[in-house]
């Protein structure tokens, strides 16, 4: 499969009040939980974007720094982009551990030559698990350099363009994409203390 994979996590985590990554779920720290199921996929290679390089990253997966100021996700996004080797850039974010390797491949399989692929729940897209094609690199960039970082608005041009198809997800997969935002948000049995 010629496609790369990002973890992406850049985030603050402002409402879970410490570094997602590191959090444990059912005894493994997020990243670990994240990056073994993007491996599964058997990526041409692996970034992990970040605002620094994380000790935790594995020597085989690349650093990818957030550029200054930060526009969240589209900042990443902009820079593994413009480095990847393949066709295509598997987006993960790290706060979605329910994310299932067929779920995934089933994604990788809806990719065509310059056209990737966007989730979609209801009318909203879910921009940090989906497949971005080389060709969206131009777009992204004029994102980045304007002043609406929305990835809502970018994802919704780059389907008017014709770069992204949409996938609509069955409800009963819906389960997939619920991600952790707060420490309501992970079961009490399933939270254990940073690694």
């Amino acid at each position: 499969m010629n496609i790369s994979a990002m973890l992406l996590t850049g985030g603050e985590s402002r409402r879970m009040s410490k570094d997602k990554a590191t959090l444990l779920f059912r005894g493994k720290p997020l990243w670990q939980i994240q990056l073994e199921l993007l491996c599964k996929l058997e990526p041409a290679e692996i970034f992990v974007s970040a605002r620094a390089d994380p000790v935790w990253r594995p020597a085989d997966a690349q650093f990818v720094p957030d550029e200054p100021p930060s526009r969240g996700p589209l900042s990443g996004l902009t820079a593994t982009l413009a480095r990847i080797r393949s066709s295509h850039l598997l987006v993960l974010a790290i706060d979605m551990p329910f994310m299932s390797e067929d779920h995934l491949r089933y994604l990788c399989s809806a990719i065509e030559p310059g056209r990737g692929v966007l989730p979609m729940i209801g009318g909203r897209a879910e921009p940090v698990a989906a497949i971005y094609p080389t060709e969206a690199y131009d777009v992204f960039a004029a994102t980045l350099s304007g002043a609406d970082f929305s990835m809502q608005t970018l994802t919704n041009q780059l389907v008017k363009m014709g770069r992204l198809r949409v996938v609509r997800v069955p409800e009963k997969e819906q389960r997939f994409y619920r991600n952790l935002n707060k420490p309501d948000d992970l079961d009490k049995s399933a939270l254990g203390t940073a690694s």
